[in-house]
């Protein structure tokens, strides 16, 4: 209890409050975030928001369309949402992260039969869509003279009702496209679940908000990352530091044998990971083990 209240007093003696989406697409990643990141809760089916047991953090459980408004008004100080809600709304928040977790692609799809194969026959056609805003900026910069269709939910079906001549809804797999008889012909924009957070937080508000950044992103480091090890021997040793990338230098550690040198390192996201294996073997190296890294602080 004393390390709770403690926590909570570096917060300007009220919890920070982060707002993430009740239920859908970015749900499940964004509580095992959460949870890698430190924070211990439970979550309840119909509750609106719980708090963490060790340290001064509310969650709000709410819809993916008004948590950037929460998180603008300053009701929430933080929140996780698609970044596909943002530039619909285009509120006034700052981005501090993409969290790699719930891609999914806003796309223009017609019918299997329709005449439209281009960007440019949309002029003159309907487009029905739950993301108006973000097509009209998208259509004007393209300068395609076209008019969106306001709908909630269930575009895939207005083709076919006569309602409109084209769709433009988000996308993942491209399932619910074919299952409707409709094909992509244009990518708006890609989405992905977004980190944000309220303009002029108060400073000690902003303190904690920093550390919890700091977690999120060795949560994120560690899941793109890599340890790997391997012995090589001591005469390629050189050639093995060009070709193998590490985060300032590879540990390199003697073995019995003084000919073999043990090779550790962290291949980074950028990296491909089997070319650099495949490198490995070409400089020598052999009996490599590879590990997941929980988390990785730079």
């Amino acid at each position: 209890m004393q390390a709770n209240s403690s926590t909570r007093l570096t917060t300007g003696g009220t919890p920070l409050r982060i707002a993430m989406q009740k239920s859908g697409r970015l749900s499940e990643g964004s509580i095992a975030l959460l949870r890698e990141m430190g924070l211990e809760f439970e979550t309840y089916k119909d509750r609106l928001f719980v708090s963490a047991r060790n340290m001064g953090v509310d969650i709000l459980f709410l819809r993916d369309d008004d948590i950037p408004e929460y998180v603008q008004d300053g009701v929430a100080h933080l929140g996780i949402v698609g970044s596909n809600i943002l530039e619909e709304r285009r509120p006034a928040v700052d981005r501090l992260l993409n969290l790699d977790f719930g891609y999914c692609t806003l796309k223009i799809a017609v019918p299997e039969e329709s005449e439209i194969n281009r960007l440019d026959d949309l002029t003159g056609k309907r487009i029905a869509t739950s993301y108006p805003e973000a097509l009209r900026r998208f259509l004007a910069e393209k300068k395609i003279e076209a008019t969106p269709v306001l709908l909630r939910g269930s575009v895939e079906v207005t083709p076919a009702l006569g309602v409109a001549d084209a769709i433009c809804d988000l996308v993942s797999t491209g399932s619910t496209l074919r299952t409707h008889g409709l094909r992509a012909i244009q990518t708006v924009f890609e989405s992905q679940a977004v980190l944000i957070c309220q303009p002029n937080m108060k400073p000690e508000k902003s303190v904690f908000v920093q550390k919890l950044l700091m977690r999120a992103k060795g949560v994120q480091d560690g899941r793109r990352c890599k340890y790997i090890m391997f012995n090589a021997p001591r005469s390629a040793l050189e050639l093995i530091k060009q070709r193998i990338p590490a985060c300032r230098s590879p540990t390199i550690m003697d073995l019995a044998d003084q000919k073999f040198v043990a090779v550790h390192t962290v291949i980074t996201p950028e990296d491909a990971f089997w070319e650099v294996v495949e490198s490995i073997r070409d400089c020598g190296g052999s009996d490599i083990l590879v590990a997941p890294i929980e988390k990785f602080i730079r």
